[in-house]
């Protein structure tokens, strides 16, 4: 009979650690900026335009890029010239509206096309300097959301100068939307402050105060604005005045506030009237038939002023019918070139 070995059994040697190949990191996603730019009428500078913009991107390989271009309707030949930019550029985008729709609204549709991880606004006439844009971009990647680009100086008509630094400080008195001073369209918005803003829909649009209305993280940029580069402005008096009225009826019920004021001190002048007739009648009647004057300067008053309330009135109504028909913002006949990072083309 053989002892049996009751020694514990000598443990297995522990595999060799396998060495792991070091796994190299892949490049980092570049940010996609998309750029809205809407058109109308500018076949004179539109080229100068593009070509101003491709150059200040040039020195930013960290960036891609979106240049959605809005034809609002232009009836020279800018479709023609954007049509040509596509062909040329594959990072053009051209969205051509069946008629005009006016400024406010080609911002919207671009910014309905618009991808990028950023979106800026701006003017292709090169009031707005491209090497600026990219300045948006870098507080943009500093932690802002919303970056305006406000105006240090501007090339325009001492009228305009004037009347807009008024406007924009009395339109800032009237609401309590604290609108940026000095500032237009140009700005940059991040995504989800872009995404947000599709969801606002009204028709009169004021882009400048609903971007201010939202909030987030915002900051500005000041530039010196330059002159016009071609043609003549989109934006004469008649256009200044309608935007003024959509700015103010967009935020602000001080107008029918006015009007109630405005009431009350015509009460209190026709009471002063009123008395100063019966104390004529009563202490000089010898001269009482002579009230022919003071009676048409009190019509003409009072119908001027129910007139001028009227109106007022009539102005927000006129925005309530248009709501309430509830009809597209913009029709599209074309969509032409690719999207931000190099999908579909004609649509």
């Amino acid at each position: 009979m053989t002892q049996q070995d009751i020694r514990p059994p000598v443990p297995a040697p522990a595999p060799a650690p396998v060495a792991l190949a070091a796994v190299e990191p892949g490049p980092a996603r570049r940010p996609l900026i998309s750029y809205v730019l809407p058109v109308y009428n500018e076949q004179d500078g539109i080229a100068a335009f593009h070509a101003g913009l491709t150059a200040a991107l040039a020195g930013r390989p960290d960036l891609d890029v979106q240049l959605v271009y809005v034809n609002d309707g232009s009836t020279d030949a800018s479709l023609a010239l954007l049509k040509k930019l596509a062909e040329d550029d594959p990072r053009v985008q051209v969205v051509d509206f069946a008629r005009n729709f006016g400024h406010q609204i080609a911002i919207t549709a671009g910014l309905d096309h618009a991808e990028g991880d950023a979106v800026i606004v701006m003017d292709t006439d090169l009031q707005d300097p491209p090497q600026v844009s990219l300045e948006l971009v870098d507080a943009w990647r500093e932690g802002a959301d919303i970056v305006h680009a406000r105006r240090r100086s501007r090339q325009d008509s001492a009228f305009k100068r004037a009347t807009a630094h008024l406007y924009y400080r009395v339109l800032r008195a009237c609401t309590d939307v604290d609108i940026p001073l000095d500032t237009g369209d140009f700005r940059l918005l991040d995504r989800k402050v872009a995404d947000e803003l599709r969801k606002y829909r009204e028709r009169s649009r004021f882009v400048r105060g609903i971007v201010a209305s939202m909030g987030y993280r915002q900051t500005e940029v000041a530039f010196d604005r330059d002159e016009r580069f071609a043609g003549e402005t989109k934006y004469p008096l008649r256009k200044m005045a309608r935007l003024a009225v959509d700015g103010v009826t967009s935020f602000s019920t001080a107008p029918l506030k006015m009007i109630t004021r405005l009431g009350f001190v015509v009460l209190a002048l026709s009471l002063a009237g009123i008395l100063y007739a019966l104390a004529m009648k009563f202490f000089r009647p010898e001269i009482t038939v002579s009230g022919w004057t003071m009676l048409m300067c009190v019509v003409l008053f009072l119908g001027g002023t129910q007139m001028l309330s009227l109106g007022v009135i009539g102005a927000y109504i006129g925005r309530i019918y248009s709501e309430a028909q509830g009809r597209p913002l913009y029709l599209v006949r074309e969509v032409i070139g690719t999207d931000g990072r190099g999908g579909d083309g004609e649509r």
